[in-house]
C-alpha cells in the first residue's frame, strides 16, 4: 500500500469562531492529498480533464476526532481504499504534528465522460493507472486486497 503525505500549514481563515478549523476545510485539504497522491504516481487531474474525462465525487465520510487550531500544522495522509472497474475509494487520516489523528476519511469517486457525464472504466482509458492502483490499493489484514 502506497500513502501519500502532504503537509498543510493551517490559516486563520480556515478557522471558525471557535478557533479550531471549521468542517468543510477537511474536505478541501482530502482534494489536496488525493491530487499529491495522484501526482507522487505520475498521474494528474488536470490530464484527465484535458482528455475529456472528470472524477467527481459519489460519497464522502469524515470522522471528527481532535481539533486542529490556526498556527498549527496539519499532515494529510492519502491512499487508494479500494479500487474496482468502475469506483476507486480514497482513505485519509488528517494528523496533528505530533501524529495525533485530528479526522479520519474516505471518498469515493466515478470516471465520467465529460460532456456527457456517463461512466467509464479507467482501466478502458488509463490502463496504466487503473494498473497502479490495483498494485497499490490496500490490503485487509489477511494479505487478501480489498
Amino acid at each position: 500500500m502506497h500513502i501519500s503525505e502532504k503537509e498543510i500549514e493551517i490559516r486563520y481563515a480556515e478557522t471558525d469562531q471557535m478557533g479550531v478549523v471549521y468542517h468543510a476545510n477537511y474536505i478541501i485539504w482530502l482534494e489536496i492529498g488525493r491530487t499529491k497522491l495522484i501526482e507522487d504516481l505520475g498521474f494528474t487531474y488536470a490530464g484527465m480533464e484535458e482528455d475529456g474525462y472528470l472524477s467527481p465525487v459519489t460519497d464522502i465520510s469524515i470522522q471528527y476526532k481532535a481539533a486542529l487550531r490556526y498556527g498549527q500544522k496539519a499532515i494529510v495522509r492519502t491512499w487508494v481504499e479500494d479500487h474496482g472497474r468502475l469506483r476507486t475509494t480514497y482513505g485519509y487520516e488528517v494528523l496533528h504534528e505530533d501524529g495525533t489523528l485530528a479526522a479520519k476519511a474516505t471518498s469515493e469517486h466515478v470516471v465520467v465522460k465529460k460532456d456527457t457525464f456517463r461512466p467509464v472504466s479507467i482501466q478502458k482509458i488509463y490502463p496504466e493507472w487503473h494498473a497502479k492502483y490495483e498494485e497499490i490499493k490496500r490490503k485487509s489484514p489477511d494479505g487478501v486486497r480489498n
